[in-house]
């Protein structure tokens, strides 16, 4: 099956990356951060990223089940996870915010790590489009 012209072994593989970038993403960022001495900083963009990582999942899995199901009712748990993802947001950066146990930039900077994952992953495709290797087959 392609879709406009992008052969389906590469949107899967693509799917399969993305979650890799933005781990690999979160992981660095939160290291660089401890290695500059902001300890607390590199918790909470830690916390802010795994968080969004989280929803991006529960995202992925909600969408994934409703375009297989065929339009049959989603699991209610899915459709919970999706209703929750935005309040959970909110409510994490109330509780940094009202306590100051974390800083909220930090939470907010971590909420970006998907982005930043498809950011990645749109370069990573746009250099197999103008720098092609030798050695890769074509898809």
């Amino acid at each position: 099956m392609r879709i406009r012209g992008i052969p389906q072994a590469r949107i899967t593989q693509a799917e399969a990356r993305l979650p890799r970038w933005m781990i690999g993403l979160g992981v660095a960022a939160a290291l660089v951060s401890l290695l500059l001495g902001r300890t607390r900083f590199a918790a909470g963009f830690a916390a802010g990223a795994f968080i969004a990582i989280l929803g991006y999942f529960w995202l992925q899995q909600a969408v994934s089940a409703a375009l297989s199901e065929g339009g049959a009712q989603v699991a209610k748990g899915l459709v919970f996870k999706l209703v929750i993802r935005y309040p959970l947001l909110l409510g994490i950066l109330y509780l940094f915010y009202q306590t100051n146990w974390l800083p909220v930039e930090a939470a907010l900077a971590g909420f970006f790590i998907p982005l930043a994952g498809a950011v990645v992953e749109c370069l990573y495709q746009l250099g197999g489009i103008l720098l092609p290797s030798r050695t890769r087959s074509e898809q």
